[in-house]
């Protein structure tokens, strides 16, 4: 749920339901309230929530929880670039990883 994500965001930045609120500019009581599932964020605040955690809003309502965004907004195109690549890499790295993975299962259960 919503709240759940929420809380998870927040605790990953070791901030307080109060901190959370001062920096969305709500009260420490409605961070309560969507983290406990009692009520939900207007559509407006929901936005903002996911701008402060630099997330999709899709990735709040857990339409894609796969998905993460990276804040790149102060950057260059060529700072960007160069996150790209390191990305691209990482993920070239996990697929070699998972296939190698893959190989050793599949050899030890022919053994």
């Amino acid at each position: 749920m919503i709240g759940e994500q929420i809380k998870k965001l927040r605790i990953a930045r070791n901030m307080s339901q109060v901190g959370l609120a001062r920096m969305i500019g709500v009260t420490k009581q409605s961070v309560s309230n969507w983290e406990n599932n009692n009520i939900l964020p207007s559509i407006d605040m929901l936005i903002k929530i996911a701008e402060f955690f630099s997330c999709t809003t899709d990735y709040l309502l857990e339409i894609d929880d796969k998905r993460k965004v990276i804040e790149v907004n102060d950057l260059t195109l060529e700072q960007i670039a160069h996150i790209q690549i390191i990305v691209n890499d990482y993920k070239q790295l996990n697929t070699q990883l998972r296939t190698a993975t893959d190989n050793c299962a599949i050899d030890a259960s022919e053994n």
